[in-house]
């Protein structure tokens, strides 16, 4: 059986924030709006159902990574594509030949204690960490198990 991969998500909080997943029904909802390619790749290609997600509080102060989710559906079509009215609407994209998918993510816990980009960059063992590198600004991003057990540990929690 293939082991899970870990990977982080960015939100904005006064978009969608831990917060808010955590009141939705079964603290799980769907990532739309992902309109980047290699992001979208990952979504579609590498993702599968199980594996482990960081979720990152983007623009925002302090920016932090705020807990962690899974992945609770395989991809599939991101509707808001087909709907004039969505800001993430794209008119070259067709239900036969959808452009955009996305994912489903269930909360498994909100941090107590997040832990700051600063902290990360200032943690040297994360040097090579994706979302401290300069230009990196994709809103998904593969994080490595190293990545993964030694956020937790500078959360307090266990991985």
């Amino acid at each position: 059986m293939a082991k899970n991969k870990y990977w982080l998500m960015k939100s904005e909080p006064d978009e969608f924030s831990i917060d808010d997943l955590a009141t939705r029904k079964n603290q799980t909802t769907y990532w739309e709006g992902i309109r980047n390619y290699q992001a979208r790749n990952f979504m579609r290609d590498d993702m599968k159902v199980g594996d482990r997600v960081f979720f990152y509080h983007s623009n925002a102060k302090p920016l932090a990574i705020v807990g962690t989710m899974e992945i609770a559906s395989e991809p599939y079509p991101d509707p808001s594509q087909f709907d004039p009215d969505s800001k993430y609407f794209d008119e070259k994209s067709t239900e036969d030949n959808p452009r955009w998918v996305l994912v489903d993510v269930k909360l498994i816990k909100k941090f107590d204690k997040p832990v700051l980009r600063d902290d990360i960059k200032n943690e040297p063992t994360l040097s090579d960490m994706m979302l401290i590198k300069k230009g990196s600004r994709l809103s998904i991003q593969p994080v490595t198990e190293h990545e993964w057990k030694k956020v937790h540990e500078m959360a307090g929690e266990k991985p």
